[in-house]
């Protein structure tokens, strides 16, 4: 299940390698903070093991609870590694000065658009913002040309979305870059009046499946993952992009950063150069786990997604997305959290 920014951490979870290499006998042993889907985090702290022989132990939260985590910790976190879903909480915690740098090395294995502009945290992947859209309820050409039409009076009872999940917090903060806070405010209260709330995007995505309501707001990873569990003949909606920049087809940046605390951190280095080579891109390209885009360039991502490069984002930035904390307040002055 997708985990909402209302919760808190959950437990440790010990993640080894599989297969064929042996651990040295003094092998170090990494604390991953992740963000990230279970699955995900499973498939590549056993790759990676199983490669260098370190092992990952693997903490799972909501991106935000997580960065205020370690915020509370300090120099004190026993996080050697913060993966998440999503830039804000990487900028956040770059901004109070607790990451280290990313090596040189590894950063120029993506494009430089996708990391921190002073270099202290990486992109890993990408996932776009999308509208699931349920063909027996709304034909296509009734669809919305932007995003902000959602709020609209003729909307009402036909959208979902999920505000409690972390995903939309980088949407509204993309809101408030393009348009500013009155609007973001007018726009949120607008969804408040046309929708029906769901706790997370898993939960918006198969309420438009089943005929709940007509299209939901939704990362595009969660329509995919829905694909792959009910099967290509038994899903009965579709993925909808945003064109031509609008704010809609936000393109969200998982990403990964060593904070300066870390006792391991020339493994932990080696654990962000492992996120980013052609090996564990090409992993999560083939796999049916993770819909996200690798960064890396020349590795296509799963078959199923639109192209990388077909896709017409807003030109908004990772930096420029900032740190959420405008975001978060937004809601809350919404009534939506």
């Amino acid at each position: 299940m997708k985990r909402v920014f209302s919760l808190g951490l959950a437990s440790v979870i010990g993640l080894s390698g599989l297969g064929f290499g042996v651990a040295p006998a003094f092998a170090e042993t990494l604390t991953l903070y992740s963000a990230q889907h279970p699955q995900v985090d499973a498939m590549l702290t056993a790759a990676f093991t199983q490669q260098t022989g370190i092992k990952v132990q693997v903490r799972e939260g909501e991106g935000p609870d997580i960065a205020s985590q370690i915020l509370q910790e300090g120099a004190d976190s026993p996080a050697d590694i913060f993966f998440t879903e999503n830039s804000p909480e990487l900028n956040l915690l770059d901004e109070k000065g607790l990451l280290a740098p990313v090596d040189k090395t590894t950063l120029a294995q993506v494009p430089a658009k996708y990391s921190a502009a002073d270099g202290d945290w990486l992109g890993v992947l990408a996932r776009e913002n999308v509208l699931a859209w349920n063909p027996s309820l709304i034909e296509k050409s009734a669809l919305p040309a932007s995003l902000l039409d959602l709020a609209k009076p003729e909307w009402k009872g036909k959208l979902g979305f999920a505000p409690s999940d972390s995903d939309f917090l980088p949407l509204v903060s993309a809101v408030i870059k393009q348009y500013g806070k009155p609007a973001a405010l007018a726009w949120l209260d607008g969804l408040k009046d046309n929708a029906t709330i769901y706790q997370d995007d898993e939960g918006a995505v198969a309420a438009v499946a089943r005929g709940s309501v007509a299209v939901a707001i939704i990362n595009n990873y969660y329509w995919y993952r829905l694909e792959t569990d009910l099967g290509p003949q038994k899903i009965d909606s579709k993925v909808y992009h945003f064109k031509n920049g609008d704010i809609g087809g936000l393109v969200n940046i998982s990403g990964a950063a060593v904070l300066k605390s870390s006792k391991h951190q020339a493994a932990a280095q080696q654990f962000l150069g492992f996120l980013v080579s052609r090996k564990a891109q090409e992993l999560l390209g083939k796999s049916d786990i993770d819909y996200e885009y690798p960064l890396a360039p020349g590795v296509p991502p799963n078959a199923k997604l639109t192209p990388f490069d077909a896709l017409q984002p807003p030109a908004i930035n990772v930096s420029q997305l900032g740190d959420d904390t405008q975001a978060g307040a937004l809601l809350q002055q919404a009534g939506l959290i």
